[in-house]
């Protein structure tokens, strides 16, 4: 074997060379600092160091890759998705995100679904918060006698922005088109003016789809939207609607309309459930795998499995719960619903989990006191005087079960629930004009992962 020419590149090599005792992955890695594999593998030379240091970092720990690859050349090892697909997997999310500037194979195989449903398997997914969204439902659904007429000087769904992305959203116009927010789904947004039009827009590739008109009228809904990933189907998603009646009505049924891009048609159901259900329109629910969970009166929570074909909604009381208290719904970091709620002093975490036999019940996770909390942080209560102002819960992050956002006047804070820690969230926005009190403030994630040129609404799932 011969050793090839001296470069810049191959020092990054020499200085891995002692942690590992095969040097044909050193020779395979020398290779393409060369002019010629680089071309050859259509990977840009300013990404060579990075792409030599993770990559050989990758191969020198996995036994696995060590033997797909001991019998392959250069050209077989970066040529093969299936090889090169397992060195990526060992990478962490921060370090295969850099790797989609490699070359333009790379960008394919890390932004395929089967590698994307892979690697999200194996690795916790991330999210960037791009901002949030100011609600006001008393500007949808209602009867036009009870309807709240929006000012015209005020944004039908104005975004107080955290991020370049979000601040790209605001200036480019294009939320003022959508009508009013509705849900979101890793960065997915469902939005709408009802009952006329609802659209999903993609922020990443900065395309709408107008969804085809509902059969069935609902003069007050809540809606919710699931998205799905298969790595063979790819990308396919549902929009729920669910009927709102008043609880005077005493009914045990939910009308439910579902649309579904994997047959492009709305269907219609009837739920039944084991008691009286009334559910609260226009809140915001929560989706996770698949379940959908609405806010319903009485202070209960609706569950309803749209995988179920037993076409049944369940309810659960919720813990201390009363009609002045901030609410919120989350998902917590292992997959189960987190409910929070919060008064003047106190904010209280539970998390809805199976007991024995199934049953599900709710435990509480922590019980944080706002007084002792911003004892805790003399800089920021002083900065903001906190002792006059009303702190409250927001929101959750997502899949975290450490962090939360809360609220103090028109000022956001992150929480950690654990050392009561709280940092200032920056955002861009005119803020102190909302009544908060009568909105609802929603966070907007964006899933941290690469993906391709592609709209994630192509034209088969329309």
């Amino acid at each position: 074997m011969s050793k090839p020419p001296p470069s810049c590149h191959c020092v990054v090599v020499d200085a891995f060379y002692n942690l590992s005792s095969s040097p044909q992955y050193v020779f395979l890695l020398r290779s393409l600092s060369h002019s010629h594999y680089s071309e050859s593998f259509g990977i840009r030379v300013s990404t060579i160091p990075l792409c030599l240091l993770l990559v050989f970092s990758a191969m020198s720990c996995s036994v696995r890759v060590k033997r797909m690859a001991s019998n392959q050349s250069v050209h077989e090892v970066f040529n093969s998705f299936d090889t090169l697909s397992e060195i990526l997997l060992l990478l962490p999310p921060e370090e295969t995100y850099k790797l989609i500037l490699v070359s333009k194979r790379w960008l394919q195989i890390i932004s395929s679904p089967f590698f994307r449903h892979a690697y999200l398997t194996k690795w916790k997914p991330s999210f960037h918060l791009i901002g949030f969204f100011i609600c006001n439902t008393s500007y949808v659904g209602k009867k036009h006698v009870e309807r709240v007429r929006r000012p015209r000087s005020e944004s039908s769904m104005p975004l107080l922005s955290t991020s370049s992305l979000g601040d790209e959203f605001e200036n480019c116009g294009v939320l003022k088109k959508l009508g009013y927010y509705i849900d979101s789904s890793n960065g997915v947004l469902l939005c709408g003016r009802h009952p006329k039009a609802y659209y999903l827009w993609d922020p990443t590739t900065k395309k709408q789809h107008k969804i085809p008109r509902h059969r069935v009228h609902f003069e007050e809904v809540v809606m919710s939207l699931i998205t799905e990933d298969c790595p063979v189907q790819g990308f396919s998603y549902k929009v729920v609607r669910g009927e709102c009646v008043s609880y005077a009505a005493q009914s045990s049924k939910v009308r439910v309309e579902t649309y579904s891009s994997k047959t492009t048609t709305w269907s219609y159901s009837e739920l039944t459930c084991h008691e009286v259900i009334s559910l609260t329109p226009w809140t915001a629910g929560r989706v996770i795998k698949g379940v959908v969970y609405w806010y319903a009166t009485g202070g209960k929570v609706a569950i309803y499995d749209t995988n179920d074909e037993e076409k049944r909604i369940n309810v659960i009381k919720l813990p201390k719960t009363f009609n002045y208290d901030e609410q919120v719904l989350g998902e917590s970091s292992d997959g189960c619903l987190q409910y929070g709620w919060s008064n003047k002093s106190v904010m209280e975490i539970w998390k809805l989990e199976k007991k024995v036999s199934d049953v599900l019940e709710w435990t509480i996770q922590f019980k944080l006191n706002f007084k002792a909390m911003w004892r805790m942080n003399p800089v920021e209560s002083a900065r903001f005087s906190t002792r006059t102002k009303e702190t409250q819960l927001l929101a959750f992050f997502n899949q975290n079960s450490d962090t939360v956002f809360i609220r103090c006047d028109s000022q956001i804070f992150v929480c950690d629930t654990k050392t009561q820690r709280v940092e200032e969230v920056h955002y861009q926005g005119r803020g102190s004009s909302f009544v908060w009190d009568y909105c609802k403030v929603l966070p907007y994630f964006q899933l941290s992962w690469p993906s391709s040129s592609s709209s994630l609404l192509e034209e088969g799932n329309m």
